[in-house]
């Protein structure tokens, strides 16, 4: 960087006031597109504007960009939040022991897509400097909002190593992710596997998919509105039950059919011609994300085919790397998914709370790498 170049930061309450094409350029790194869906500036913005990620929801803007001499070189994703929901990184143990103590946790800032739990870059930039500068700016966000602190969740490795090096806090929790080791088919995945463990997935396809229950993939200018319309009663069935409240609104899903749609995949189950299951998932450069599921008919293991199987089989006749289904899950060790650590940054403006935690994350990190090592002998490929 040369002396005369000047660094300004600002902050922008809104991704509309964020042109798409910077947006986009920052977070694609170099390439044409972003590799990772999520990334893209349509698919924050059908937060915003569908009213699914906004102040009254609880996930008020707060994205900082940083220019030199007026073009951007830096942005970095960030909400003003008033509760801990939709992150997947759950620290309602830190907010409690907060306000036992008669501080405060709320507002907090947070780096990440919402409601999304898959590893992406965020601290969008092509140099570890300005990198820098994006966790500093953040940091100094906490003061002027009266924030308890800053949370970049799903981070990349090298962002945890970023993050460290400049005094943030490390954790690590535990995903499974299905690799393709250059199968030509889901037969030839099977055929990798242990004797009982491929009958058991044989045996759960078919009962999937007994009485004529049948399964299609849905993806592009093929996708309407009566897809979404059926997609959104199982959505909000399964999102009532397990979260009490879904995240995401009908508006969200027409407005990223209208700008993404070449990067949604939605595998739904048909009976005859009713749709009663569907699984929705996003299309990135070499992997699968699995998201949303639901469905309104009890059928023995349709869930997994929906949401594990199909998208094995996808991610094979596409020629992609990998498919992420989601968080959590060990029942997933045994259709072929593998632990993977992902990592998350934390930044507390209390130095003792700061310490605090610190121990405590260390032992955390070290138990999730034991377990993800244990977790790694389970898996159901044949050994050897």
């Amino acid at each position: 960087m040369s002396e005369s170049s000047e660094l300004t930061v600002t902050v922008h309450p809104s991704t509309a006031s964020i042109p798409a094409s910077t947006w986009n350029r920052l977070a694609a790194g170099g390439s044409a597109r972003p590799q990772n869906p999520f990334l893209e500036h349509a698919f924050f913005l059908a937060l915003e504007e569908s009213g699914s990620a906004t102040a009254r929801t609880g996930w008020q803007p707060q994205h900082i960009v940083v220019s030199r001499d007026d073009t951007a070189v830096g942005l970095m994703p960030l909400f003003l939040k008033s509760h801990s929901m939709g992150e997947y990184v759950f620290d309602h143990a830190w907010a409690d022991a907060i306000e036992r103590a008669g501080g405060h946790y709320y507002p907090k800032l947070q780096c990440s897509v919402p409601f999304t739990p898959a590893s992406a870059p965020k601290l969008l930039a092509a140099d570890t400097q300005t990198q820098i500068l994006l966790l500093e700016a953040a940091q100094a966000l906490t003061g002027k909002l009266d924030a308890s602190s800053v949370h970049a969740t799903f981070v990349t490795e090298n962002e945890e190593k970023i993050g460290a090096a400049t005094g943030w806090l490390t954790r690590y929790d535990t995903q499974f992710h299905w690799s393709n080791d250059g199968y030509e088919s889901f037969d030839a995945f099977l055929d990798t596997l242990q004797s009982r463990k491929r009958k058991s997935i044989k045996r759960e396809r078919r009962e999937a998919l007994i009485d004529g229950i049948t399964c299609e993939w849905v993806t592009g200018n093929d996708l309407t509105e009566s897809h979404w319309d059926a997609f959104y009663e199982f959505y909000m069935d399964t999102g009532a039950r397990k979260w009490g409240r879904p995240y995401l609104n009908r508006e969200f899903f027409s407005l990223i059919s209208e700008t993404m749609s070449d990067r949604i995949v939605l595998m739904l189950a048909r009976d005859g011609a009713q749709y009663i299951a569907g699984a929705l998932n996003f299309l990135g450069s070499d992997t699968l994300y699995g998201r949303n599921w639901g469905a309104v008919r009890d059928v023995p293991f349709l869930h997994f085919e929906l949401c594990y199987y199909q998208a094995i089989d996808f991610a094979i006749a596409h020629g992609l790397k990998r498919v992420e289904a989601g968080a959590q899950g060990q029942h997933k060790l045994a259709r072929g998914y593998a632990p993977v650590t992902t990592r998350s940054i934390h930044y507390l403006a209390h130095p003792g709370l700061r310490r605090a935690l610190a121990e405590y994350l260390e032992d955390e990190r070290r138990y999730v790498e034991l377990q993800n090592s244990e977790l790694a002998d389970y898996t159901p490929f044949r050994k050897g």
